[in-house]
């Protein structure tokens, strides 16, 4: 969560499918979760993650690289259009056309580096059954049955200019906005750093039991890189946690047992929070 170059290449380079012993190792999910494949929260940290790849990727000006970035995104979200409604739809979710351009992140069938991530985990599931949980297993089923449909209405979501008379609630993801942070924040930078031992030591003796050093560690060093300069209060983005510590543990219960005087936070909604660190 500290190293954007890292994580860039976690969402464009190709994915790996394999797991530990263990039958709820989730390593072959990458950078991702099952909860952000079921309600789409998260996609904004991760459009943004890539919207400052592709806009600092060249040497210049990144405003002179908006659309190039919107390309990309579009290209990376690419999904087939269904025959049964590309011709009642206004806009499409197939950006094949892209693929010379960015051929990392969209085939010239027009399947996006997301949807064939998704497919890749379904047939890795598909193949190693006896080493699969169940509830991991019914997880997958429900991408098998739905995602792909879901997954183009929010491709077209994400496609609407912020003034769209369209556009429908506050809280809606769009390449616009992903555009506009990253342009706001700069580009990928590794923020990784250390605590000194004494810093070290006060976080280790304020940790109730149930709360790993190493977790603790990383929240409070991404709300100290990340704080903006006008601001006390960090966007802690809860769901690309759960993704990077590979399952639902962080959000469900190691967050709640952050003590106060180490993290003060907000209530979540919609898989992000404000933090502010004390240390």
């Amino acid at each position: 969560m500290l190293n954007e170059i890292e994580e860039f290449r976690a969402y464009t380079d190709k994915p790996v499918y394999s797991k530990k012993d263990k039958k709820t190792d989730l390593s072959f999910l990458g950078r991702f979760s099952f909860n952000m494949f079921k309600d789409f929260n998260g996609f904004g940290r991760v459009f943004t993650i890539l919207a400052q790849g592709y806009l600092y990727k060249n040497v210049g000006n990144p405003y002179d690289n908006i659309e190039y970035a919107r390309r990309a995104l579009c290209a990376w979200c690419s999904i087939p259009d269904k025959k049964s409604s590309a011709k009642k739809r206004t806009m499409t979710t197939a950006f094949g056309e892209y693929h010379d351009e960015f051929p990392e992140l969209v085939d010239k069938k027009g399947n996006g580096w997301l949807i064939r991530h998704v497919h890749g985990i379904i047939s890795y599931v598909n193949e190693h059954q006896k080493d699969i949980s169940e509830p991991t297993k019914k997880s997958v089923k429900l991408l098998e049955d739905g995602f792909d449909d879901a997954w183009r209405d929010r491709v077209i979501q994400y496609q609407m200019d912020i003034y769209s008379p369209q556009t429908k609630g506050t809280w809606i993801t769009r390449f616009d906005d992903a555009i506009a942070e990253a342009l706001e924040i700069g580009e990928l930078r590794d923020k990784t750093f250390s605590f000194s031992a004494e810093q070290q030591e006060r976080i280790k003796a304020e940790l109730p039991k149930g709360l790993p050093y190493d977790v603790a560690e990383t929240v409070l060093k991404y709300c100290i890189a990340n704080k903006p300069e006008d601001s006390e209060w960090t966007v802690l983005p809860i769901v690309n946690f759960d993704a990077y510590f590979g399952g639902v543990s962080f959000s469900s219960k190691q967050l709640k047992l952050m003590p106060k005087s180490l993290l003060m936070r907000n209530k979540p909604c919609l898989g992000v929070t404000r933090a502010k660190t004390v240390i």
